[in-house]
């Protein structure tokens, strides 16, 4: 299949950064979300980005200036429904993504396949919600997408192989390394890395460690480029209490079970970064922890 446009649906950090890789690599992109000034705010940032590649060398003014120009904008989902794949990027909740689908649905091609960036959820879920799970699939790419060289890729049960064969072909000619995972709570990444995040949560709850020395002991001790808890703000403590709760319920293991001091930063609604307050407290010149 002779994927030429991509519709993206959400136009957060998710979104902006595969909107972003896409118009790189030559694809039309039409960039979605329910509110204007999202949109407006995802070009900017996009544009941003673009500007730093050139700085350095990674992308020419003129490959900048190009991909730009095939970024169109919209509220309005008939028009996303036009593109030959999507990829819905919206927040980490099954409820929403079941809306937005129902919504495409009356709006799409043929031909066209349905993806998720989901992190966690099932793709088989979600799929048999649609009229063509056999074009759906799981598109997972890494946060900050331009700079993260992996993507998942998760079948459904009923996911044919032309639909695979096409979005791993994408993979190939945004530069990056497609992991085939089975559709399981969790995928590949996240299965491994919030039980971490998790567990980190519960040796600061526990008292075996502060903010600062976890993250040191893994930066230092383990070679992590981010400490466990600082990975948890930049990620959201929200997503990352998402994932751990279907991990839990998905599987029913009480390994699985979310951190409670996780879950008491959740509810005062100290997210991370984008909230200025998670583990550590953004709002002055630098970092404090806050524990």
């Amino acid at each position: 299949m002779d994927i030429k446009s991509i519709g993206v649906i959400g136009a957060g950090q998710m979104g902006n950064g595969i909107a972003h890789v896409m118009a790189l690599a030559d694809y039309n992109v039409v960039l979605n979300d329910i509110s204007q000034d999202n949109l407006d705010a995802a070009v900017a940032r996009i544009e941003k980005n673009m500007a730093r590649q050139v700085s350095r060398e990674l992308i020419t003014e003129e490959q900048k200036v190009d991909a730009l120009g095939r970024i169109k904008t919209t509220v309005a989902q008939p028009e996303v429904g036009q593109t030959d794949l999507i990829i819905e990027a919206a927040t980490e909740n099954e409820e929403i993504k079941y809306k937005i689908f129902e919504g495409l649905l009356p709006h799409i091609q043929p031909h066209t396949i349905l993806t998720s960036n989901t992190s966690s959820i099932s793709i088989t879920r979600l799929a048999s919600r649609t009229d063509r799970p056999e074009k759906f699939m799981g598109f997972h790419f890494m946060n900050p997408v331009p700079l993260m060289k992996l993507v998942e890729l998760i079948r459904g049960i009923a996911t044919d192989e032309e639909t695979y064969t096409a979005c791993l072909g994408i993979v190939e000619k945004l530069g990056k390394t497609a992991a085939s995972a089975e559709d399981f709570p969790a995928f590949i990444v996240n299965r491994i890395l919030i039980p971490m995040i998790n567990e980190a949560c519960y040796t600061l709850y526990e008292g075996v460690g502060n903010v600062a020395s976890i993250d040191n002991a893994m930066k230092l001790g383990a070679n992590h480029p981010m400490g466990p808890l600082e990975l948890a703000d930049f990620i959201g403590l929200d997503t990352c209490l998402a994932i751990m709760n279907v991990l839990h319920d998905g599987l029913a293991d009480t390994k699985y079970r979310p951190c409670p001091l996780l879950t008491k930063y959740v509810e005062a609604g100290w997210l991370g970064r984008k909230t200025k307050r998670g583990f550590y407290d953004y709002r002055g010149a630098e970092p404090v922890p806050t524990r």
